[in-house]
């Protein structure tokens, strides 16, 4: 199960992550910046989740498509 982390303070919300993966990033509605969803999120951190191994795919092509390169899949 890869782990990912969004680097939330540099996010520009330009939504490419939430638009190719809307199963595991979405916008916050506090601050408008990708976050992962709830059923993803490790610690109740919305910069920290666990992807399934069914969503790596997707989860790694939203960190490529990322124009500023914070989202962070190991």
């Amino acid at each position: 199960m890869p782990s990912v982390t969004i680097d939330r303070d540099d996010c520009i919300s330009c939504g490419v992550c939430w638009t190719s993966c809307p199963e595991f990033f979405e916008e916050s509605p506090e601050d408008g910046y990708s976050k992962v969803v709830d059923e993803y999120m490790t610690s109740g951190d919305p910069a920290r989740g666990e992807a399934p191994d069914d969503l790596e795919d997707c989860v790694q092509d939203a960190a490529d498509g990322c124009p500023v390169e914070i989202i962070h899949v190991s």
